[in-house]
């Protein structure tokens, strides 16, 4: 099935990615992790951006989450590393990029491009 985005949603070791390009990356990453170039190898990493709130009028106000596609130390560096592989960059996505860079500045976001 196509998405809006013309993207191909792949199967590998019995996780689905929302595309071929995550899916490239994700074996790729798993070649890394098993030669112990990055450790901590996880996948679909959940960061809080901004905690649920009731406004003025007593409305709740849901969270703000990111979920990065892959996260890992790089051993070389010893840095942690959240990564995002992107076909096409939206505003909803560009917004919480910034909300992320702010809250977790001790964390390297990388964006790929597919």
């Amino acid at each position: 099935m196509t998405s809006k985005y013309h993207n191909r949603k792949v199967t590998i070791d019995n996780v689905t990615f929302h595309s071929r390009a995550e899916g490239q990356r994700y074996q790729e990453l798993k070649i890394l992790a098993s030669c112990g170039a990055i450790a901590g190898f996880t996948l679909q990493p959940v960061f809080m951006l901004q905690e649920a709130f009731r406004d003025a009028s007593g409305v709740k106000q849901r969270a703000i989450t990111y979920i990065g596609d892959f996260a890992y130390i790089d051993c070389e560096t010893g840095r942690n590393v959240v990564e995002d592989v992107k076909g096409k960059s939206t505003p909803v996505f560009l917004i919480k990029m910034k909300l992320f860079l702010k809250r977790y500045p001790n964390l390297e976001l990388r964006i790929l491009k597919s």
